[in-house]
């Protein structure tokens, strides 16, 4: 019925575990280095009671690397 469905399934969640455990180390130690979610671009609004944050060049950053890593990894 799966035919080694099974196999791709954890070959992917290995996969998923990796990436993951990679973002988590590059926050965690580049946090100095990297300041990720305050490019240039990122819109921020201040005010007395008020506070809007919107990272959107943040976001297309993450699109792209994510775009990218997850094509390297399905291509067959």
């Amino acid at each position: 019925m799966f035919s080694g469905g099974f196999d791709s399934i954890g070959k992917s969640l290995i996969y998923i575990g990796v990436i993951i455990a990679v973002i988590g180390l590059a926050l965690h130690f580049g946090g100095k280095y990297i300041s990720f979610g305050r490019l240039p671009g990122d819109i921020r609004i201040e005010k007395e009671n008020f506070g809007f944050y919107f990272p959107i060049v943040s976001s297309i950053l993450l699109s792209i690397v994510l775009t990218i890593l997850l094509n390297l990894f399905t291509r067959r």
